[in-house]
């Protein structure tokens, strides 16, 4: 599997396309085994299965190695990473059936994706997370289309603190994202008024009902989509 320095693979799978588990069984570690028995839901537990199946089948194509050399390391937030020397970076994510996988050759990459839902208090919650631009950006969409902005902007912020690897512990409201569908960006970060240059974010609809966001550093021109046919 080739990957140019200037470009993202994204991989989106759906795991209701699978209905053998065994194979992606065999792939995990036993702490990973260990955390999958621990899903009180069997549809998690094979959502899991699965993402770290697949992250393993992958990284053996992009790493030209075989999988059981596929070893993984954690710095303090969570943030995974291949632990034996290469540039190679991924990120993982999933929520519900969908499962999203991104990779880059050089850099830092960050991927989230979120069922759409409207179960719960967007004004809430976006006046507890959001920055207050991003608050006031939320509040302009009419109620019916609020939802799918909300989601916008957690993708695109999820996304953000993924890639720099600082996790949730970080204050989502000391930066802001665009949340509009077209035109994605990192509009001001707090902290470094210039950083904002050194990263580009990407959103897409993966499946109907679904939204995801890629965050990649400024060096990423062109991202590249695959699906469970590209396996083969």
């Amino acid at each position: 599997m080739k990957l140019p320095e200037s470009e993202a693979h994204i991989w989106y799978f759906n795991s209701n396309d699978f209905d053998e588990l065994d194979r992606y069984l065999k792939l995990l570690s036993q702490d990973e085994i260990e955390r999958a028995n621990r899903f009180k839901f069997q549809k998690d537990r094979k959502t899991y299965i699965l993402a770290r199946g697949l992250l393993r089948i992958l990284s053996e194509r992009y790493l030209n190695i075989h999988d059981d050399q596929v070893c993984f390391t954690y710095n303090e937030f969570g943030k995974p990473s291949y632990d034996l020397k290469t540039l190679l970076r991924f990120n993982v994510s999933h929520s519900g059936e969908l499962i999203v996988l991104a990779f880059v050759a050089k850099g830092e990459v960050g991927v989230d994706v979120e069922r759409i839902k409207t179960n719960f208090d967007i004004v809430k919650i976006a006046e507890g997370f959001f920055s207050k631009d991003e608050v006031s950006s939320v509040l302009a969409f009419p109620e019916e289309k609020r939802a799918k902005a909300f989601f916008n902007c957690w993708t695109r912020k999820e996304a953000f603190i993924k890639a720099k690897g600082v996790g949730l512990s970080f204050d989502l409201t000391s930066f802001s994202v665009s949340i509009n569908d077209n035109n994605p960006e990192l509009l001001r970060t707090q902290w470094n008024p210039s950083e904002k240059n050194d990263w580009k974010l990407f959103s897409f609809v993966p499946q109907e009902g679904y939204c995801s966001a890629l965050s990649v550093s400024s060096a990423i021109n062109k991202v590249s989509h695959f699906g469970v046919a590209d396996l083969d």
